[in-house]
C-alpha cells in the first residue's frame, strides 16, 4: 500500500482527492491537513465523507507529512506549493502538486501568466507533467509531478491523436470549452451563486485564460513544433 497525505484537503480539489483515495485499493490515506478546519473530521468538512473517512484535519509541516507518507499531494492555491516542494525533497519524500506551480518548463511563462514570482525555478527541470496517459513512465520515476489543469487535460487527450496523425493546422486550433462552476473553488462569490449560474453559460478569462500557455506548451511537445490556439472557456 502506498501511504498518502494531502495538504489542503478542505478545498474542493482536496476533498475530491480524499474521496477517490479513500476507496483506492493500492493507497492508504494516512493524514490530511487544513489550516481552516484543523481539528475537524473530514466528515464535518464534507458531509458526503461522514462515516467513510474518519481522519482529522491537522496543521502539519511539509516535512512532518513527508515523513509519514510515501507521497504528498498538494491541493493548494497557485504559489502556495512552491515552498512545500523543497521541504518535501529534504525529507526524502515525493510530491504531486494539483496546482499550477510545477506545470511549466520555464519560470518566466508561469510568472507572466500567474503574476507570481517563482520561488524555486530550479525545480521545474525536475518536475514531470502529470498527464498519465502521455507521461506514465516518467511520472513513475519522478519525485515531483505537476498535475495538469482541468481544461488542458481534456484538450490534450482529445488532440493528441489528431496531432499524431498530422490532421490539424498547428496555427489555427480553436478550443471552445465548458466547465462546471465548482472549478472556481470553494470561496464564495456573487458570480458563483445558483441563481446566477443555473441554465447559464458565461465566457471568462477571454482573451488570456491562464490555461492557454499550458495547453500550447504541451501541444507543441506533441506536435514537435510551435502550436498556437484560440481558447475560450
Amino acid at each position: 500500500m502506498i501511504k498518502v497525505g494531502i495538504m489542503g484537503a478542505s478545498g474542493y480539489t482536496g476533498g475530491e482527492l480524499v474521496r477517490i483515495l479513500s476507496g483506492h485499493p493500492q493507497a492508504e490515506l494516512v493524514c490530511v491537513s487544513s489550516r481552516t478546519y484543523a481539528g475537524k473530521k473530514m466528515g464535518e468538512v464534507f458531509p458526503s465523507l461522514w462515516g467513510k473517512v474518519d481522519l482529522v484535519c491537522e496543521e502539519l509541516s511539509p516535512e512532518e507529512m513527508a515523513r509519514k507518507c510515501d507521497i504528498v499531494f498538494t491541493a493548494v492555491p497557485h504559489g502556495a506549493a512552491m515552498p512545500i516542494a523543497p521541504a518535501v525533497r529534504r525529507a526524502g519524500g515525493r510530491m504531486i502538486d494539483l496546482g499550477a506551480d510545477f506545470r511549466f518548463n520555464e519560470a518566466e511563462v508561469y510568472e507572466s501568466w500567474y503574476k507570481v514570482k517563482h520561488q524555486c525555478a530550479d525545480l521545474l527541470a525536475e518536475s514531470v507533467y502529470g498527464l498519465s496517459e502521455l507521461n506514465r513512465d516518467h511520472i513513475a520515476q519522478a519525485w515531483l509531478v505537476g498535475n495538469p489543469g482541468c481544461y488542458p487535460t481534456t484538450v490534450l487527450l482529445g488532440l493528441a491523436p489528431v496531432l499524431a496523425a498530422g490532421l490539424a493546422d498547428l496555427r489555427g486550433i480553436i478550443i471552445d470549452a465548458k466547465s462546471g462552476v465548482s472549478g472556481a473553488g470553494r470561496k464564495p462569490g456573487h458570480a458563483y451563486h445558483y441563481p446566477e449560474r443555473n441554465d447559464s453559460l458565461t465566457p471568462y478569462g477571454v482573451p488570456g485564460h491562464r490555461h492557454t500557455p499550458e495547453i500550447e506548451q504541451e501541444l507543441s511537445k506533441l506536435a514537435g513544433s510551435q502550436v498556437s490556439v484560440t481558447f475560450t472557456p
